[in-house]
């Protein structure tokens, strides 16, 4: 027995405990799962226990509702029958209950709580030892071998972990006997099932070699892996498979050839995604430059400038000293050196999926497609999770079409699993994901004493699920087959041809066809990945209704990330304190930052009788909008090149728009016509343009992305007020990317709407306003830039702020109402701060008088700024008495 106990104190457990254990339970594996589960914590002695060298360990923590039982109950079979079965609880309860600390407990919603939580918080010991090298004379290679710590690695649940440990142990050493009873036995070698060769295929080619042995005492042909007899006799099911695969023989191969692939593809995927050190470096050297010349490029990861929307940045304008280019050396390059490592990990995911269980699977399920291993759900949530999520945390849904070679096989994954009853419930789970390493120690291994362990406690945090993370990039795809669609009318059934118009033809020689060809083809790769994420996602949907119920999709759907059509209809409540209020303001903000609507304006029967010889269905309509002239002379239009690049822009903006606290951009497009957009952003902290509200009227226009929107600045006070001198009072934006301004330009292809929209957050809507015009550029701090922005204060009190209010502003009515609703106490302390500095001029419209040499004349408190702060607070106390 003693050797029973040593391994279970290797395991982490003390010898009172092992012992307790190995007592109740015969067999040392049953103990191990039963000790892993905490069934033995209350046991104490005064042993400390002995630390293994080739494991992660678990330590002892408080039971929660969503405690350990990650397998899926058709996945794991408790092989233990005795009276102790009902304190252990599996994910998928199918009779409404769930186990908290060790009580059973009725609960009418049985996925409560589970699935859908991302609070759970996680401590584990994980440990790292130098791997064996070993020669493999089939192969003639020298290869590593995989740990034990190295298999358990990124597992923080107590369940899985004893299935791991167990399915290493079995087959990393000891006898496998003859099945028949002969007496004979084949020693098991951890080179057997744990090498990790170079290549995926030469790992399975070497377990079909060695996977089936014969018996040298009765010669019958047996398992390797779970010593079971190979028997000619298949079982007899509808969608059974004919053939006999050596390695879907059982589920103890399923579950090491998943492990050890998904561990060389993790492997891989992280070694794919390192930056060569060369490019690190050219970024550190660059970063400092670029973030003060350049204009926000939203392609880089590394250009975090534009997240700094609070005004506390360095001093100056936005003048540029002379014009700059953008280097676009090496891109095809790049591009070319991304496609190939794709390739290389889509390749090796395909090749792993061959053994993911599938009972529908060309050919007939075969024999673990129907006997799923219990280390199977374990291996995906640990390892392919982390490949998913990040592959799907990807905001540019081009990109991704652009790399659909690795992004195809991502949904086939995906899809594979939710299809198995087993595996299903991982869509749902939240991916156990490393918040923190809060301790590493090292020390000298008890088995190799040259050798040196190292220990790293670590905290793992719910994260997103794979379906929640699909559905962000769903929304993306529903916004891009929007625009895809351009602004052509509706399909009608198309006419029959006259003779004269059958003998017609068309030349379409030249450049002119090509150029089309190339850009119709653009358009149907991004539409066909559009529609393949879509119907990953609905297929996701199907099976997880057929195998686990109508509940927990229902449930399931309640969290995931939406895209409202109206934000009419949303009420939030602010709360009794500032944290409370920030809370709702930005779960309300990322709501309705993105709508579509109608921005239309009905066409009386005069106008449409101006339209001669037109009928009603192709009169264009107006829009409530500035540039509804251009807008109408492209009604019908088909640009399928524009198309394109309109579609990559709203699968952009749909779920990138930056929402804070402190400034918000929000964009309202058109439901017909996705080229028409007004967006309103909110004026960032620590400006003279603070919660004030300031519109937009946008067209992409007709050589879309070829040149820059259209943008007019629509918070003028009729026209009157001269915001910034980048803002001028008849809507003019002077912005670079718009041409309309000195410095980095508009980059064909590259450059998007969301920069534009960001640059004016940041860069004309900023701390020191005076600073922009370039003359005054060296003038921070002076009283004339003072003067200037106490000037802008006035102008936004009675205009961006009041001047909204009154005159809510179509369609954004909602958004300001509750904007100023749940920023009402703030504003109040920020108007009287405000007040408080205001030197008592009168406003200027143009701000012009405050240049240097400017003279103004003092207006004390005749300049009307007390009289619009309180009328201000009045309207925030009557929006928060409404509650509207």
């Amino acid at each position: 027995m003693e050797a029973e106990v040593q391994q279970l104190v290797e395991m982490g457990a003390t010898p009172a405990q092992a012992r307790a254990a190995l007592r109740q339970y015969n067999d040392v594996m049953q103990a191990a799962e039963r000790f892993f589960e905490g069934k033995f914590d209350h046991i104490r002695d005064e042993d400390e226990p002995m630390a293994s060298s080739s494991e992660a360990k678990r330590r002892p923590r408080p039971s929660t509702p969503d405690e350990d039982e990650g397998m899926d109950s058709d996945a794991v079979q408790d092989e233990d029958e005795d009276d102790d079965e009902g304190d252990f609880m599996d994910y998928d309860s199918d009779d409404g209950t769930k186990a908290i600390a060790n009580h059973i407990i009725t609960d009418v919603d049985p996925y409560s709580g589970i699935f859908f939580s991302k609070d759970r918080k996680e401590e584990v010991i994980e440990v790292e030892e130098e791997p064996e090298v070993v020669e493999i004379p089939e192969v003639n290679q020298r290869v590593k071998l995989m740990t034990q710590g190295q298999w358990m690695k990124g597992c923080p649940e107590g369940g899985e972990q004893s299935f791991l440990f167990s399915l290493y142990s079995q087959l990393s050493e000891g006898q496998c006997l003859c099945p028949q009873g002969c007496g004979t036995s084949v020693q098991r070698k951890k080179s057997d099932f744990f090498a990790i060769f170079s290549e995926f295929s030469t790992y399975i080619e070497h377990l079909r070699k060695i996977a089936r042995q014969t018996c040298k005492g009765c010669h019958a042909e047996f398992c390797l892996t779970c010593g079971e007899s190979v028997s000619a006799e298949k079982v007899k099911r509808p969608t059974a498979a004919t053939d006999d695969d050596p390695l879907f023989h059982c589920s103890n191969l399923q579950g090491v050839i998943l492990g050890v692939g998904l561990s060389m593809l993790e492997q891989l995927f992280v070694e794919q995604s390192q930056e060569p050190a060369e490019n690190k470096e050219h970024k550190a050297r660059t970063f400092k430059r670029r973030k003060m010349d350049s204009a926000p490029d939203l392609d880089d990861p590394d250009a975090v400038y534009y997240l700094n929307i609070s005004g506390n940045k360095k001093k100056g304008g936005i003048g540029y000293a002379g014009d700059q280019k953008e280097d676009n050396t090496g891109q095809l390059e790049a591009q070319a050196i991304q496609h190939a490592k794709d390739e290389k990990i889509g390749n090796l995911l395909s090749a792993i999926r061959v053994y993911l269980p599938n009972l529908h699977r060309e050919g007939g399920g075969q024999t673990s497609d129907y006997l799923v291993h219990p280390t199977a759900l374990a291996h995906l949530r640990r390892r392919f999770n982390y490949i998913c999520s990040t592959l799907l945390r990807n905001d540019s849904l081009a990109d991704m079409s652009d790399r659909a070679v690795l992004y195809f096989e991502l949904l086939h994954w995906l899809e594979t699993i939710s299809n198995h009853e087993a595996l299903a419930s991982m869509m749902a789970m939240p991916i156990m994901v490393v918040g923190s390493v809060k301790a590493v120690t090292s020390k000298r291994s008890t088995v190799s004493p040259h050798h040196t362990i190292r220990e790293r406690t670590i905290v793992y945090e719910g994260s997103s699920s794979p379906r929640e993370l699909l559905e962000a990039i769903a929304i993306q795809a529903q916004a891009a087959l929007k625009g895809l669609e351009g602004v052509k009318p509706p399909d009608s059934p198309p006419e029959e041809l006259t003779e004269e118009q059958k003998r017609m033809t068309v030349d379409t020689k030249g450049k002119a066809k090509e150029q089309t060809v190339e850009v119709a083809d653009e358009n149907q790769k991004l539409l066909d990945f559009c529609q393949r994420i879509l119907a990953t996602a609905n297929a996701i949907d199907r099976s997880l209704r057929e195998t686990k119920g109508d509940a927990f999709v229902d449930r399931l759907h309640a969290s995931l990330p939406k895209l409202f059509t109206s934000s009419t209809n949303i009420h939030v409540d602010a709360g009794t304190t500032e944290e409370s209020a920030q809370k709702a303001y930005i779960d309300w903000a990322n709501r309705v930052r993105f709508e579509y609507c109608d921005l239309t304006i009905p066409t009386t029967d005069k106008e449409k009788e101006k339209e001669k010889g037109s009928d009603e269905e192709n009169v264009a309509p107006h829009y409530k909008f500035y540039y509804n002239n251009e807008a109408r002379m492209l009604a019908n239009s088909d640009i399928p090149k524009r198309s394109l690049a309109i579609a990559k822009e709203l699968a952009i903006l749909t779920t990138n728009l930056p929402v804070a606290w402190n400034s918000s951009i929000f964009l309202r497009v058109d439901e017909t016509r996705v080229d028409v957009i007004k967006a309103l952003i909110t004026g960032p902290e620590g400006t003279p343009y603070y919660n004030g509200c300031y519109l937009f009227d946008i067209f992409l226009g007709p050589s879309y992305n070829q040149s820059p929107p259209s943008v007019k600045y629509m918070t003028t006070n009729g026209g009157k007020f001269r915001f910034n001198p980048n803002l001028y009072a008849d809507g003019k934006v002077c912005l670079s990317l718009l041409g309309t301004w000195s410095g980095p330009g508009w980059v064909s292809g590259r450059s998007t709407l969301l920069q534009v929209l960001i640059s004016i957050q940041s860069m004309i809507l900023c701390d020191e306003p005076y600073l922009n015009e370039p003359g005054w550029a060296g003038s921070a701090g002076t009283a004339q830039s003072r003067a200037y922005s106490a000037n802008v204060r006035r102008m936004v009190v009675k205009t961006a702020m009041l001047g909204n209010l009154k005159n809510l502003p179509d369609p954004f009515g909602d958004v300001i109402r509750t904007h100023f609703r749940l920023k009402a106490r703030s504003i109040r302390t920020q108007l009287d701060d405000w007040l408080r500095n205001d030197d008592g001029k009168p406003t200027t419209a143009d701000g012009g008088g405050y240049g240097p040499g400017g003279k103004v004349e003092a207006g004390g408190s005749t300049n009307g700024f007390q009289k619009d702060v309180e009328e201000m607070k009045a309207m925030l106390t009557q929006l928060e008495a409404n509650g509207v």
